[in-house]
């Protein structure tokens, strides 16, 4: 399965912020959109990403203000994205091994959609059905 086929089913939506937006404005876009973490995108660049954990480490454990604090001073701006083409397994090696829960798609560098461990962890549990569901019809014939 492919990042394409991922995001066809989950749908496309990207939810950005601009990284001179407030952490607190931030936060309450994530609240709105139910979401654990949003692209920070100036222009059509991909600046980085913020995350609930961003939230609680950077700026909760330091006694912060999130009204105060800009998305660009606690952003976590080393972002890793796949492309429409990877496979899954591509996307579960590389969110394992930087220890990441979110993936930027981009295309020509342009984002085009993000998907969560969540996401990867559905497509596998649907894989697998499919392959439980086709070695029991084979056993049955």
């Amino acid at each position: 399965m492919t990042v394409d086929q991922i995001l066809n089913a989950k749908g496309k939506n990207v939810y950005s912020v601009r990284s001179t937006t407030t952490v607190y404005d931030a936060l309450k876009v994530m609240g709105e959109k139910n979401i654990g973490a949003i692209l920070v995108i100036d222009g059509s660049d991909l600046k980085g990403i913020l995350s609930e954990r961003d939230y609680a480490r950077k700026i909760v454990l330091k006694d912060k203000s999130s009204k105060e604090t800009f998305v660009h001073e606690i952003m976590e701006s080393t972002v890793f994205s796949v492309k429409l083409s990877n496979n899954i397994e591509d996307c579960m090696e590389l969110m394992s091994t930087k220890r990441i829960r979110h993936l930027p798609v981009l295309e020509n560098g342009i984002v085009v959609g993000i998907i969560s461990i969540s996401d990867v962890v559905k497509a596998i549990i649907e894989i697998q059905k499919d392959t439980i569901h086709h070695l029991n019809s084979y056993i049955s014939q």
